[in-house]
């Protein structure tokens, strides 16, 4: 039956993109319309899921296919072009009724709609109220408009239907699916714009037709469902980058092309930094899946064309300005209430959730904290007020934080004859500690000791919190992880790498747990990662172990761990890439720090968490009584039972898994800690010296802390019992460890940071690479040699690089000869190589106490001083000093390609750290990603049932 020509003709195009889950419910609908459409065109997107292979229609209505992934607007261009259209003499209204395949209409939607347009002939576009596929008495979306920046909001989205909205009908646009347009207007528009597929054509269109005089608005008496936004339609899964980009390019694409002709250059040339600083910001607001939507979406809009087109498009059809349309607009008082209010109730979520941990203050934390601080001030008293460490593995660090950032990366190295290549890792954390106290860099070195005690009690504290529920509990925990001899041996012996590990890893354990939780757990985690596997590299393999673990056991939420290792990648990959190609890869785990001699302990010492073969210094206090070798084993063992017992005790409760965990985690520490022992990489003197294991014990002790803290938690009675017997027993093990300084066996010792004789220091202001030669006699009748540069070696200027190295250089072995001959009465002339290596002092320093060691000095003292190349400046604190009275040549700073090279590491990590650092910034919780289900445009002069046309 043909309508007569004051009856409008209604053509159905309905598009369907693998909608077998909606399609038969949607077909069904438009069958019963009690005003049904007099055409029906069924567009297929390149369906596979076999939801239109039986379709089959005659008459008024057709199937027609596409190729697949074509954007909704094109599938109903390509349906309006195949669609019939009435003789022009007929004088019908025609109109399209754009139906997605999930947009199921009630009965009286498209007579609703006709209804509405009827009696207001100016309306060109109306559209229903969408609802919940799942649950129709929820509006999915009713209305579209956007701020004066551009950006779309759903004026009403989630939010229960009890018709409180359906009095505003004049809205700035409509959603795509279930929206009714007149057929001339849509071709005279040009349909839905090619370069907004996704996201915002219907908004867009929308707005084209408002200037262009016409018309939008939504009927609440016409509903049909939609199960998603438009971006998902036809697809899976949308990525959260993906919608992010599809967006932002939908926004920025509508900015250029509503822009006046005078300001589109500016909005076009910041694109681009306008979206690298809000990338910025998504990495603070832990948002880092939109980084790259962000990026991407501003140089598809820069340089991806499209603005032209759809700019010719809007001003060929424009017939109203921008105050037409203004009172439509969202304001952005209304935005910020929205958001407001969004995120108090979020906070109030968050604020109420029930917290039945410990509390710091109220259950001890706090105590054990400060009773760390007075073990601290009574244990390291001598350090108190020194300006620099030295010992061990300790020097000062550079006087000036520049030099402390030239020594991270890789580029040219001054240290001993000089070489270019990649720096340790640990130059990075040291160049950031010293930075924090930049007025006297070693000082941070200073308070890192001091400080490592309180610390070490706070994060275990906080560790075993998070895994036990008795509120006492992890003030024993904490007890257990401070007085560990792993902490104080690698305090007395100048580890300072293994001391920033053992106070760092309760954090990293916390925040690899949580890491599934939040983007800042997993950025703190890998922040975390990195600097304890650059302060301790032998801890490589149980890290990267227990990454591995974590990622599988989450792998819901791996997408947050999986970056976890990236930053020590970037931290670690050139020194790999060195040892490598040195055929040395092993050097890897080699500590950090100025070499120092490490003595092997026993298995049996290892497995009591001992460090060193001294059994925590008792060794040394039982001596005179004869009983170290006997008693001591089994005395150590009885200490070390009642937290061995409560460790292995607590798989046998509820938690065993736990337990069972953590138990597994110290098998590797131990495991990691003898293969330490038996890994002897680095050169310290005419020896090599076997890998600190405290820094490995610090992973064992950590387990067994855990362990043995969720034992005493599942205790029922006898807990406060055993939990005070085995932090007294584990105290008494290690005290004489804690006496180290009053008994004079520390390795460090304060220093005024001087590391050089003061004349030397003073010759070196005016020359900066002044070269001292520093010959030291060895026990066995070797000398050892060194060459320092300027005010001396620091210890940011060590490198592992140099100190495994399997050979002398060309440079290093001219220099073990100038040594040799200069210690010896020869007829060798040093003047070529003191020239050469720019060499203008020698050093001798004093011989250790041994017969040999004193013959050598001696031998070595007269020769340089019979030299009447050298005059003799004297003793000073740290030798016989010598001046050469020769020329030298200037030494290399390195080439341009590895200054550059230098400077393109920093930025590398730069980016990295930096990006890890704002994701690591605690910040309030997000707000959802669901848009306002509140706002409202303001209303306008009019609604179409105030106007009366003529």
């Amino acid at each position: 039956m043909q309508p007569s020509a004051s009856s409008p003709r209604v053509t159905a195009i309905l598009v369907a993109a693998n909608g077998s889950d909606h399609l038969d419910r949607t077909l069904n609908a438009l069958a019963a319309q009690t005003r049904p459409p007099e055409g029906l065109v069924v567009v297929d997107v390149g369906s596979t899921d076999g939801s239109t292979s039986e379709l089959s229609f005659g008459g008024s209505a057709q199937l027609s296919r596409i190729a697949p992934g074509r954007p909704f607007g094109e599938a109903v261009r390509h349906g309006e072009q195949v669609a019939p259209r009435a003789a022009a003499e007929d004088g019908v209204d025609e109109w399209l009724w754009l139906v997605g395949h999930d947009n199921s209409p009630t009965p009286g939607t498209l007579a609703a709609l006709l209804a509405a347009v009827e009696i207001a002939p100016s309306v060109a576009i109306a559209g229903p109220k969408l609802v919940n596929v799942d649950d129709p008495a929820r509006i999915a979306a009713f209305g579209e408009s956007m701020t004066r920046m551009g950006r779309s909001i759903t004026l009403v989205q989630d939010e229960l239907d009890q018709g409180q909205h359906d009095r505003h009908t004049d809205v700035l646009g409509v959603s795509a699916g279930g929206m009714l347009v007149r057929r001339s207007v849509w071709n005279s528009l040009g349909g839905f714009d090619p370069a907004l597929p996704d996201v915002d054509a219907a908004l867009d269109f929308s707005v084209r037709a408002r200037l262009a005089g016409h018309r939008v608005a939504v009927v609440p008496e016409a509903r049909a469902t939609s199960a998603g936004p438009i971006e998902e339609f036809g697809r899976a899964k949308v990525s959260e980058r993906r919608r992010v980009r599809m967006h932002r390019q939908a926004q920025l694409h509508r900015r250029l092309t509503y822009a006046s002709a005078g300001v589109l250059w500016i909005h076009w040339l910041t694109l681009v930094p306008f979206a690298l600083g809000r990338a910025i910001g998504h990495l603070v607001a832990k948002h880092p899946a939109a980084v790259g939507g962000e990026l991407a979406a501003a140089f598809a809009v820069a340089f991806g064309g499209g603005v032209g087109r759809a700019r010719r498009t809007l001003a060929a059809n424009r017939k109203t300005g921008w105050a037409a349309i203004e009172p439509l607009r969202v304001s952005w008082r209304r935005v910020h209430e929205h958001r407001t209010t969004s995120r108090d109730v979020e906070l109030a979520r968050v604020e109420d959730a029930p917290i039945a941990r410990a509390s710091f203050l109220a259950d001890g934390g706090i105590w054990v904290v400060l009773a760390a601080v007075v073990l601290s001030v009574v244990t390291l008293f001598p350090l108190l007020g020194s300006p620099a460490l030295t010992g061990g593995g300790l020097l000062p660090l550079s006087t000036d934080v520049g030099e402390l950032w030239r020594n991270v990366g890789y580029g040219w190295h001054s240290l001993g004859t000089g070489f270019t290549g990649p720096s340790d890792p640990f130059a990075a954390v040291l160049a950031v500690l010293g930075s924090i106290t930049f007025w006297s860099p070693s000082t941070s070195i200073v308070l890192v000791m001091l400080l490592s005690f309180p610390l070490a009690a706070l994060g275990a504290w906080a560790a075993v919190r998070k895994v036990t529920t008795r509120t006492w509990v992890p003030v024993i925990g904490a007890v257990l992880y401070t007085v560990a001899p792993a902490l104080v041996g690698g305090v007395t012996t100048g580890h300072l790498g293994a001391v920033i590990a053992h106070v760092l890893l309760p954090w990293l354990f916390l925040t690899l747990v949580e890491a599934h939780r939040s983007w800042a757990s997993a950025s703190g985690a890998a922040l975390l990662f990195a600097v304890v596997a650059a302060s301790a590299p032998s801890l490589l393999p149980v890290l990267l172990i227990g990454w591995l673990v974590a990622l599988v056991v989450g792998w819901r939420h791996a997408h947050r761990r999986v970056f976890v290792p990236v930053p020590a990648a970037v931290l670690f990959v050139p020194l790999v890439l060195a040892q490598i190609a040195r055929g040395n890869p092993l050097a890897v785990f080699a500590d950090p720090g100025a070499p120092s001699a490490t003595p092997a302990p026993s298995a049996l010492q290892l497995a009591i968490g001992q460090p060193l073969p001294d059994w925590n210094g008792w060794l040394t206090a039982v001596a005179p009584l004869g009983l170290g070798d006997a008693v001591l084993p089994v005395v150590m063992a009885v200490l070390a039972l009642p937290v061995a017992a409560s460790a292995v005790g607590a798989v046998l409760g509820h938690r065993w898994s736990l337990a069972g965990t953590a138990l597994v985690a110290a098998l590797l520490g131990y495991a990691t800690a003898f293969g330490a022992t038996h890994l002897a990489v680095t050169g310290v003197g005419s020896t090599t010296t076997i890998v600190w294991p405290g820094s490995a014990l610090s992973v064992f002790t950590l387990g067994i802390v855990v362990a043995a803290c969720i034992g005493v938690d599942t205790v029922p009675r006898l807990a406060p019992v055993v939990g005070l017997v085995a932090s007294v027993f584990a105290a008494v093990a290690v005290a004489p460890a804690f006496a180290a300084f009053y008994l004079d066996r520390a390795a460090i010792q304060p220093t005024s940071g001087r590391v050089l004789s003061a004349y030397v220091n003073a010759e070196a202001q005016a020359n900066p690479d002044v070269g001292t030669l520093v010959v030291q006699p060895q026990t066995d009748g070797s000398l050892a040699v060194a060459l320092e540069r300027g005010q001396g070696s620091t210890l940011d200027d060590q490198s592992t690089l140099d100190a495994t190295a399997l050979s002398l250089s060309r440079s290093g072995s001219r220099l073990a000869t100038l040594a040799g001959n200069l210690a010896s009465r020869s007829g060798y002339d040093p003047e070529p190589a003191l020239g050469e290596l720019g060499i203008s002092f020698v050093l001798l320093d004093d011989a250790p106490d041994d017969a040999e060691a004193r013959a050598v000095h001696d031998r070595a003292a007269g020769a340089i001083g019979q030299d009447a190349r050298f005059t003799s400046i004297g003793e000073t604190t740290n030798g016989a000093l010598f001046h050469y009275e020769g020329d030298v040549d200037r030494t290399s700073t390195g080439s341009a390609a590895a200054k550059a090279t230098h400077v393109l590491y920093l930025v590398v990590m730069g980016v990295v750290f930096g990006a890890a650092a704002l994701l690591a910034v605690p910040t309030a919780p997000r707000r959802r990603r669901a848009t306002s289900n509140v706002i409202e445009a303001d209303e306008p002069a009019t609604t179409f049932d105030e106007e009366r046309d003529e």
